[in-house]
């Protein structure tokens, strides 16, 4: 039924994050950051779970085969039938000197360049940055000052760039120029119900707002007008993707983190794995083509 979410799987991840669709194998891909654990959901194959050694803030699927993972060191490369035959192989380390931090939530441009964000682990101190990973294979910060970074995505036509702020609640837009530089930021959302966290954007051009502690997602016009909210059966919202044939059916990460035992009792979903139906599809899932050999 459209915009009525059921649990798909009951996982009761600490920290469920990172949805991403992959066309190639039909399945949705997302991270448990406190868990340390990949998951994969099918509704044709084996469920199945990968653990590492570090916390994972996303993965992202490159062109060539196989994911880019963002852990808490750095990013690397993730192989899902044989990375147990081996530690996983480093690609890069944009903060070895911030061992405070860690890496979080990211977004992959329709040109196949990985963005990602880093944050401080403590939730306090405004170390986070964004970053782009360029051709030549280094992450460049394009903007700094976050305590929780959050949300990276862009406009259909690649023009508009938007990243969150998740304690001051406010999700930006920027100018996209060339060479992926970023410019005129602007307050473009402003967040009343809980904490917007991951944010995914439709083929219509709407941004969908997944709210942490405000148990919905919140769905608004590219220009920042409120358009629907859909509710939850539990408070930490963490984040949609698109998925199925034809990009119709969203897919959503939910967390138990910060609730207490008898919360999590009462609310036996919470930290599972959501889908409902919507009438406008998404956007495709881009590759990773740029940065990495």
């Amino acid at each position: 039924m459209l915009y009525e979410p059921h649990c798909i799987w009951p996982l009761a991840t600490e920290l469920g994050e990172g949805p991403v669709w992959s066309a190639r194998d039909q399945a949705l891909y997302f991270v448990d950051i406190k868990g340390q654990t990949i998951h994969r959901w099918s509704d044709h194959a084996p469920l199945a779970s990968w653990h590492l050694p570090e916390p994972v803030g996303f993965v992202q699927p490159m062109l060539a085969g196989g994911w880019v993972a963002g852990l808490k060191s750095g990013l690397y490369r993730f192989d899902e039938p044989d990375w147990t035959r081996g530690p996983l192989k480093k690609l890069l380390a944009p903060e070895p000197a911030l061992s405070t931090n860690r890496l979080n939530d990211a977004f992959t441009d329709a040109d196949g360049h990985l963005w990602f964000g880093s944050m401080d682990d403590a939730e306090t101190h405004p170390l986070g940055q964004l970053y782009c990973v360029e051709k030549g294979g280094q992450a460049i910060a394009k903007d700094a000052g976050y305590v929780i970074t959050n949300g990276p995505c862009t406009s259909p036509d690649g023009r508009i760039f938007y990243h969150t702020d998740t304690l001051q609640k406010t999700i930006y837009a920027f100018d996209v120029l060339a060479n992926q530089q970023l410019s005129n930021k602007r307050a473009l959302i402003n967040i009343s119900r809980g904490y917007p966290d991951g944010t995914a954007v439709d083929a219509a051009g709407c941004l969908w707002v997944a709210l942490f502690a405000g148990g919905a997602l919140e769905r608004y016009s590219p220009r920042g007008e409120l358009l629907q909210t859909v509710a939850l059966p539990c408070p930490n919202v963490t984040k949609l993707a698109f998925g199925g044939a034809d990009l119709r059916t969203a897919y959503v990460t939910t967390a138990r983190k910060g609730m207490t035992a008898a919360q999590r009792a009462a609310q036996p979903l919470a930290g599972g794995l959501f889908s409902f139906e919507v009438d406008t599809p998404g956007l495709p899932q881009n590759l990773i083509r740029h940065g990495f050999a």
